[in-house]
């Protein structure tokens, strides 16, 4: 796993990893399950998953015989946050209200 975003937007960069993303977002699936979803070859989905892998957006998990995959949601979600609140002037202020406001315990953010 990267830690850079340049790793990140250059995943996001293919529509199939976009897909793919999406895909995952209902819970793991298998990767010959991710592949029928698609016109390409499994060699060709499967270097897409490595790309997802190496950008930290994605996880596997062996069962048996069978590769899982499981999106990993909130790294996507705190990389294209933090590069928003860079770049958009409504992130920014909102980056600072969150910072002066209390934290609450046991709060969920709305972050994106």
């Amino acid at each position: 796993m990267t830690d850079t975003a340049s790793d990140i937007f250059a995943a996001l960069a293919h529509p199939t990893r976009r897909q793919i993303l999406q895909d995952l977002k209902n819970g793991e699936m298998a990767a010959g399950e991710i592949a029928a979803r698609f016109d390409a070859s499994g060699p060709t989905i499967s270097r897409h998953l490595g790309v997802l892998r190496q950008a930290g957006l994605v996880t596997e998990r062996r069962d048996a015989n069978r590769i899982l995959y499981s999106l990993v949601g909130e790294r996507l979600a705190l990389s294209v946050g933090d590069f928003l609140s860079t770049v958009c002037p409504e992130q920014i202020v909102l980056r600072e209200v969150r910072k002066r406001r209390p934290a609450v315990r046991g709060a969920v953010s709305a972050e994106v």
